[in-house]
Formats: C-alpha cells, sequence, structure tokens
C-alpha cells in the first residue's frame, strides 16, 4: 500500500504546482488569487493556466462495465483541473482498440493513455505514437509491458500481487476449493489474476471461462460448475459486475459457496454490507484515471515523470464489511 500513498502525494504535488502558478506575480495578491484557483476549479473550472492540451484514453473495456465508468470519472475530473480536452474510447478486441488508438494519433492528440490487456495487439501502436511524438502512460493492466513498450510509467495494481492477496484471504477463511471465474479470454491481467491465487492458495482452485459479453451465459456456466462440484465453497470473480450474477448463479444452483469479487462499485459495496458478498479487492480505479491524466499533465508542463521506472501501485485492497459501509458513499456518487 506504500505505492498508494505515493501516487496520492502526486496529486497532493499537482495542487502544489498549480498553488504555485497561482503565486506567480504579486505576492500581495497571492493568496486571493490561489483561493480564485480553487474555486474554479470547484466549480468544473480549470485551476492552471497552461495550453489547452488534448489527452486520449483507450482502453479493453466491453459495453456496460461501471470499473471503466469509474476510471472515466476520475480522468474527467483531472482534466477539468489541468485545462486537458479529454477523449475516450474502447473496444474489448484487442486489434479494434489497437485501431481506436490510431484514430487519436490521427487526431495528434497531445497524450495518450492506455491499457495493455492482450500486449500483442497494442505493442506496435504505442511504438507509433512514440514515433509521432505522443507520450503514453499505461493503465490497469500491462504493467509488466509497459516499459518495454515505452510508456512514461505504469498505473495500476499488480495483478500477481493482488491474486496472491486473495489466495491468502481465502485461507484465512478456512476455504479449501474455489473457482476463479475468468470473462475475458486473452486478457494477460486476468490470468495473472488467477495464477496468483493459485499461488497462496492452500486448497484447490479451477478456472472457469466464460464470456463475459453474455452475462445470462455467465450466470448459466457457473450454475452448472457448482451443481456438478458440490465440494466448492467460494467462487471468485474478476469484476464487480459479475459478482451479482454469481451470487444468483449460487442461489440457483444450491450452493452455499461465498462469492468474492475483484473491483469495487456501489452494488457490490452493499452486498457485502448485507453479506451475500465475502469481500472484494480494490484496486481505485477512480485513481488509475485521475492519476494517468494528472501525470500526463505534469509531463506536458514540467517533464515530471513518477515511478522511478518501476509500476505506481493503486492497490490492491481487501474490502470487507467492515469496510463498506465507510466507502458505500463513495461508491454511490462513482468514485470507489
Amino acid at each position: 500500500m506504500a505505492r498508494v500513498r505515493t501516487g496520492v502525494r502526486a496529486v497532493s504535488a499537482v495542487l502544489a504546482v498549480a498553488l504555485a502558478t497561482a503565486l506567480a506575480g504579486c505576492s500581495s495578491t497571492g493568496g486571493k488569487r490561489a483561493e480564485e484557483r480553487a474555486a474554479k476549479a470547484a466549480q468544473g473550472r480549470a485551476a492552471v493556466d497552461t495550453p489547452r492540451w488534448t489527452f486520449a484514453m483507450v482502453t479493453h473495456s466491453g459495453d456496460g462495465d461501471t470499473f471503466w465508468d469509474i476510471v472515466q470519472n476520475g480522468a474527467k475530473q483531472a482534466a477539468v483541473k489541468d485545462n486537458i480536452k479529454f477523449l475516450y474510447a474502447h473496444d474489448v478486441e484487442g486489434n479494434k482498440q489497437a485501431q481506436n488508438v490510431q484514430a487519436m494519433i490521427d487526431q495528434k492528440v497531445d497524450g495518450l493513455i492506455v491499457t495493455l490487456a492482450k500486449p500483442d495487439a497494442m505493442k506496435d501502436v504505442v511504438e507509433k505514437a512514440k514515433k509521432a511524438g505522443i507520450p503514453v502512460i499505461t493503465v490497469n493492466s500491462g504493467s509488466e509491458e509497459s516499459k518495454k513498450f515505452g510508456a512514461l510509467t505504469h498505473i495500476g495494481q499488480d495483478e500477481t500481487i493482488a491474486g496472491e492477496a486473495v489466495g491468502d484471504e481465502l485461507n484465512s477463511r478456512g476455504k479449501k476449493k474455489a473457482v476463479c471465474v475468468l470473462h475475458e479470454q486473452g486478457n494477460v491481467g486476468h490470468e495473472q489474476r488467477c495464477a496468483g491465487v493459485k499461488k497462496t492458495f492452500k486448497g484447490d482452485l479451477q478456472n472457469l471461462y466464460v464470456e463475459g459479453t453474455n452475462m445470462p451465459g455467465v450466470q448459466s456456466s457457473l450454475e452448472a460448475k457448482l451443481q456438478s462440484d458440490r465440494d466448492i465453497d467460494a467462487v471468485v470473480t474478476l469484476g464487480a459486475p459479475f459478482a451479482p450474477t454469481a451470487v444468483k448463479a449460487a442461489e440457483q444452483a444450491g450452493s452455499k459457496a461465498e462469492i468474492d469479487t475483484f473491483d469495487l462499485n456501489e452494488k457490490v459495496a452493499t452486498a457485502l454490507q448485507d453479506g451475500s458478498l465475502g469481500f472484494a479487492v480494490d484496486q481505485q480505479p477512480y485513481l488509475q484515471g485521475y492519476e494517468a491524466v494528472d501525470l500526463l499533465w505534469l509531463y506536458k508542463y514540467n517533464a515530471d515523470v513518477l515511478g522511478g521506472g518501476r509500476p505506481v501501485l493503486t492497490g490492491p485492497q481487501i474490502i470487507t464489511k467492515d469496510d463498506a459501509k465507510e466507502l458505500a458513499e463513495y461508491a454511490k456518487r462513482g468514485t470507489r
């Protein structure tokens, strides 16, 4: 969690730069100007007077994924503060995601934020962005490939470490047999999560591959798995939208398996409170979006790079029923 604090300090650094800019000039009016800048940011106006740069984020998200709504909320908030025009595109298919990145390059954006869930499909287009002089930050997935591809830094959680944390938590809960539900084949981050769980979990872990774009199919596949193996006492989903579906599958199968999930949203926070979910792994998606835009702004403004060649970690954090009440308010407003 030390790296999470580093990311938070980066926000403070940005605010310090903004205030320093506001204070430039006549010292007798500096404090008043700083207050005016803060008021503008609070009203949805830029807190800095740097050029109106355009930053684009291109992710591997499918349609209707609430996780990426939270990422965008963070990115948009930082964009307002930093006087940035923010563009967003997404596609679950690696080749189509790469095409979206190429379209942003063709628009001559000033900075790019990309995910590397399917790195092979993204390698060439990230190289094209570099050759075009466009700085790139990777976010969420692809921490191992980020530096090799020439990105300034990577912001997210280490997926293997996150998986290991889940395995440890399952052990502490006395679980013996678990299923890890992978909803997007070819996503290296998902494979790393389940591999991490397997590494530390003392029980038996099985992977179940489902088609994440077909939620009824996800439910029926998991339901069949739970019906065929009554010894399964834990189910781990890899995204918040899949947790309620897993709960329904367990109910229909008559299974007493505990449902746990990666990621947090309003429904997950509520389910943690009522006990229908055991725990969640939060990687702070709002912070990922916010920091990505903010760090691109810092690079354009002051040639700053955070991380020292290593990923800037935003997780994992295990969230239980005890934590959920405090975070529910933030989840409701779309920031956790």
